[in-house]
């Protein structure tokens, strides 16, 4: 079994997360500074070379104004 990062459902994650961001009109950068954080963290999560953990997506969530819930709805909604 090919390791998850490798898969179309990630790269799907990735750009989710990229979507999100630039819905909510922030930069990298700016992303960046709401998670406090510095903004390789961003290119590195959105590029796949960096793995979230769930509570990690929670803080980018609250950080672009979109509850959690939303998100994850809007990932079964593209992996489907």
């Amino acid at each position: 079994m090919a390791k998850s990062i490798y898969t179309p459902q990630q790269e799907r994650l990735q750009a989710l997360l990229r979507q999100v961001r630039v819905a909510a009109g922030l930069r990298q950068v700016d992303m960046a500074k709401r998670l406090g954080r510095p903004q390789s963290y961003v290119s590195k999560y959105e590029a796949g070379e960096r793995r979230l953990d769930l509570l990690e997506i929670r803080q980018i969530c609250a950080a672009a104004g979109i509850s959690l819930t939303d998100f994850v709805s809007r990932l079964e909604d593209i992996l489907r």
